[in-house]
Parts: C-alpha cells; sequence; structure tokens
C-alpha cells in the first residue's frame, strides 16, 4: 500500500491490512500473514517564514508470527511479534545545512522519504526486524553446537568435546608453565 503525499493533503489515510509475506531476509521466515491496522497523516511544519515540510507521521499496530533460527543450535523457533509504533517520516534532505553536533532523541526517531510518499511494507518490514532479538535461543539452557562435530548437543552427546586444548593457545600455556607458585594449575 502506499502512502502518498497528494492524497494525505486531502485526508487522513487509515489502513488495515494483511500482508502475506514480506521480505525479512534469508534468517527470518513469516509462518503467518501480517497484520497492520493504523492511520497516517500530514504534519506541516514551519522551518523559517517561508519554508514549509510536509512530514508524514504513521500510527498503528502489527501482529506476526515469525520462524528464526536458534542462535546457539540452530534449530527452528517461533515467535510471536505483537507491536505498537508511531513514526514520523521527514521528506529526504529536509534537514541538510543544518547544524548536527548534536541530536536530539526526537530527531533519531525521524525516517526519511523520498518522491511522493512512502510505502506501507517498508514500513513495516522496518519495525519487525527491529523487533526481532538479536539472539534468539530455543531455550535458556540450550547446549548448542559441538565446534568439532558439529552435533546438536541437545540432542546427542560426542567425544570431540574431551579435552583436546586449542593449538592457538599454545603459546599462553608455555607462559603460564613459567609462572612462579600456587597460580598454575
Amino acid at each position: 500500500m502506499f502512502i502518498g503525499i497528494q492524497e494525505l493533503r486531502l485526508h487522513e489515510i487509515k489502513f488495515q491490512e494483511e500482508i502475506p509475506h514480506l521480505d525479512l531476509g534469508p534468517d527470518i521466515r513469516q509462518s503467518s500473514p501480517l497484520r497492520t491496522a493504523g492511520r497516517a497523516a500530514l504534519l506541516r511544519e514551519h522551518l523559517g517564514r517561508k519554508q514549509e515540510i510536509e512530514d508524514i507521521r504513521v500510527v498503528g499496530e502489527f501482529s506476526a508470527r515469525l520462524e528464526l533460527n536458534c542462535a546457539r543450535c540452530l534449530e527452528p523457533i517461533a515467535r510471536e511479534l505483537d507491536k505498537s509504533f508511531d513514526l514520523l517520516y521527514r521528506p529526504q534532505g529536509a534537514d541538510a545545512g543544518r547544524d548536527e553536533l548534536t541530536v536530539t532523541q526526537a530527531e533519531a526517531d525521524i525516517g526519511y522519504y523520498t518522491g511522493e510518499g512512502l510505502q506501507l511494507e517498508d514500513v513495516l518490514r522496518e519495525q519487525v526486524l527491529l523487533a526481532v532479538p538479536l539472539k534468539a535461543v530455543c531455550r535458556e539452557d540450550c547446549r548448542g553446537l559441538c565446534p568439532h562435530c558439529g552435533r546438536n548437543l541437545n540432542v546427542e552427546s560426542c567425544e570431540c568435546a574431551s579435552g583436546e586444548p586449542d593449538p592457538r593457545w599454545a603459546g599462553l600455556e608455555q607462559f603460564k608453565s613459567k609462572l612462579p607458585g600456587p597460580t598454575r594449575t
């Protein structure tokens, strides 16, 4: 759905959409349609006496079920997302030339659009990706994968993990053997 400046100049745009598939990258899969509802409005902001900026404010909520991989064992896990958003988009270049030495929290929350508006799908994609945890785990006690053979340690054990030291630590082992006293093990 396109949210256009021309239409916003006439009236507020309300939306209620069901998006079957958003491209969220190779690591996140959408397992249910994304449902969203909200509204978009035009905000006029005056900069000086003659310049007026037309900002787009998008307020709404979305919900979806996603499938992503556990950061430790790589098994698929499901996550329910249910978030609300209140976003402000300003025309690209509207802030050019302003003193950018300090950025307030309000300015940090501003997005930018080019042309005559923006796509609702792009807004939602950004919000979904921001809502997904950076490192999701299937459970808190997930043991992950064996670094040697790659077996899932939650499902089966392996013999690899028994004590072979990493050769990259050999230099430190030599240094450790030269240390005096009780710190040696």
